[in-house]
């Protein structure tokens, strides 16, 4: 209901006299918004109080010449300027009743906006580190990021939602270390456990499916083989980080969270393209 009032305000600036409203004023955006109380009307706009200085007025003589310029309409029953300048509007009972017959139109897509093609935007999530399980505080970002991205979309921007996997430096070498020494059949306690390493059960069963030479799945379509190799600690890696992936997948997927792109850090290096920005640089 607030873009038919910026109208009618809009309406009501262009027909003013120069001698009210000089036309050569820099004119900023009309913005009109919810009152905080119930009692001062239903919306409420300050536009008299930023054009006042401009028009060499007080605000509040401008504000009377803005409503008795505002053109008819049967969505206000009545407007009245407050304080030092600010325009209050109630809403006539035919507004609540349109808007009620917008919302049963429109249903489930009520509130939408539309942009200009082109306008893309990329969230990105959840992206948490490929080293153990989710945990509450990534649900949290979940639910968050997932909100964010249906809200952008809702009003027309094209939204990739991506999750990054961090899956370089000390804390993936940490945790193929950790699968390594399972692997060998050492326990967080034994003298021989990597320093920094993962001490959860988890690791225990990614070093159980890598020396069954198991497969895993992740949905961006990469699959990774275990070689059963207990000494290729690159193997190992890989093996572990597509392991937690995977497990990371099928809570997301249980939560309700999607994503359109799957990055991973160590693409960045695989590819050269580091060492390229740094020449570059």
């Amino acid at each position: 209901m607030k873009y038919p009032l910026e109208r009618l305000i809009q309406a009501a600036l262009a027909t003013l006299p120069a001698d009210v409203l000089p036309a050569d004023i820099v004119r900023p955006v009309v913005d009109v918004e919810r009152t905080r109380d119930a009692a001062h009307g239903d919306f409420a706009t300050n536009i008299a109080l930023q054009l006042a200085k401009p028009a060499r007025r007080s605000p509040r003589q401008l504000a009377q010449a803005i409503v008795d310029a505002i053109p008819s309409s049967d969505l206000i029953s009545r407007t009245e300027i407050a304080g030092p300048g600010f325009i209050n509007f109630h809403l006539s009972p035919v507004a609540y009743r349109q808007e009620l017959s917008r919302i049963f139109d429109l249903g489930a897509v009520y509130g939408f906006g539309k942009r200009d093609a082109g306008e893309s935007l990329v969230v990105e999530f959840v992206s948490a580190n490929p080293t153990g399980p989710l945990h509450v505080g990534h649900g949290r970002q979940a639910a968050l990021g997932d909100a964010l991205a249906a809200l952008l979309q809702s009003q027309g921007y094209e939204v990739t939602r991506e999750f990054y996997y961090n899956d370089g430096g000390v804390q993936i070498q940490n945790l193929a270390l950790s699968v390594q020494a399972r692997a060998r059949g050492l326990k967080p306690s034994d003298a021989g456990w990597p320093e920094g390493g993962y001490n959860g059960e988890y690791i225990q069963d990614i070093a159980d499916d890598f020396l069954a030479r198991k497969s895993v799945h992740a949905l961006d379509g990469d699959t990774v083989r275990a070689s059963g190799k207990v000494d290729d600690l690159e193997a190992i890696r890989k093996f572990a980080v597509a392991y937690l992936r995977h497990e990371q997948d099928i809570d997301l997927q249980k939560f309700g969270v999607r994503f359109n792109v799957y990055y991973l850090e160590s693409s960045l290096y695989t590819g050269g393209k580091v060492e390229t920005t740094v020449q570059s640089l």
